[in-house]
């Protein structure tokens, strides 16, 4: 007698386990924790950054003078702007301060951080007196001394006197008064240096001790190993100061008894900017004068991050 066997149907594939409820409760706690901590930053992102620049992006198109409704002029704020012989000095006056005062401010830090990178006795202080300038330079109450050293009759006129340089006060000589100004930045040279002290203290010795033994002397070591290893850096420093020297304000303003001159030789974006919002009540131009800076830095900024492709070496690249 034969005995039919019916096929079993295939086994159905096993269904993992679904996430545990407990699993799940837990991650949405977690996730109300993080954003609970969140809170403030998120808060105050919303209302004293995105707000204000939101308003700003509407005011520049409008006649606002702070008491008043504003009123819709499209882009009448931004053609006056660049009719403006004021706001072109401005904008040479920045211009001129930028490309001077920052390749020298980091020239100086490079310079004093290649000093300090080799072991001598007292490092410690010589590091903590060099970076002090940048963290009191931004005051007000340095302004006021830098203004005192620069007037007519001051330590730097003398001294100036005493080898036969009789220019006078820098602050009230229209053709020195910026000077004055990156003499300031350049004395707070201590947070590039520390970066670039940072930088220095990564490039392997091995490389130098090759090159003594190839001959090379002391700069082509530097211009051949230390430039391109410390290049990151070098670019860090380049766009972190130029961004920075961009936003220069206290300083002019105190240093020029808040008058942005004389005959406006300190008359620097953002003192103008201020000039027109706060005292000419000229918010809605002061708005537009804003974003025309804010799109100059990214436009700059372009420029570092597409040429920092021809001089920046990063070892990943190399590899």
């Amino acid at each position: 007698m034969t005995t039919l066997i019916k096929d079993s149907p295939p086994d159905a594939p096993e269904k993992r386990p679904g996430r545990p409820a407990a699993v799940k409760r837990r991650g949405r706690r977690e996730n109300l924790a993080g954003y609970l901590f969140m809170s403030p930053w998120i808060a105050g992102f919303l209302l004293l950054t995105a707000g204000p620049m939101a308003a700003s992006l509407y005011f520049a198109f409008t006649d606002y003078n702070l008491f008043d409704s504003p009123k819709w002029i499209g882009l009448d704020n931004f053609t006056r702007m660049l009719d403006d012989p004021r706001w072109q000095k401005s904008v040479e006056v920045t211009a001129k301060y930028v490309v001077i005062g920052t390749p020298l401010k980091l020239l100086l830090a490079l310079g004093v951080a290649l000093l300090l990178a080799q072991s001598r006795r007292g490092q410690a202080f010589y590091r903590a007196a060099f970076y002090a300038p940048s963290l009191i330079g931004a005051s007000v109450s340095v302004g006021f001394v830098w203004r005192a050293l620069f007037s007519d009759d001051a330590a730097v006129d003398r001294t100036q006197s005493f080898f036969g340089l009789d220019v006078g006060g820098w602050v009230g000589n229209p053709d020195w008064v910026l000077y004055s100004l990156v003499a300031l930045t350049v004395w707070q040279f201590g947070a590039p240096m520390v970066i670039f002290l940072a930088g220095l203290k990564q490039v392997p010795r091995e490389l130098y001790e090759a090159a003594e033994v190839d001959g090379a002397g002391p700069f082509k070591r530097f211009w051949s190993i230390t430039l391109p290893m410390i290049s990151p850096v070098l670019f860090f420093n380049v766009l972190l100061e130029t961004i920075h020297s961009f936003q220069i304000f206290g300083s002019a303003y105190v240093v020029s008894n808040t008058s942005c001159g004389p005959a406006d030789a300190t008359l620097v974006y953002t003192c103008y900017l201020y000039q027109k919002g706060f005292k000419e009540a000229q918010m809605g131009f002061a708005s537009a004068m804003a974003w025309m800076l804010l799109l100059a830095v990214a436009l700059v900024t372009a420029v570092l991050f597409w040429s920092q492709k021809r001089w920046v070496h990063y070892e990943e690249a190399s590899r």
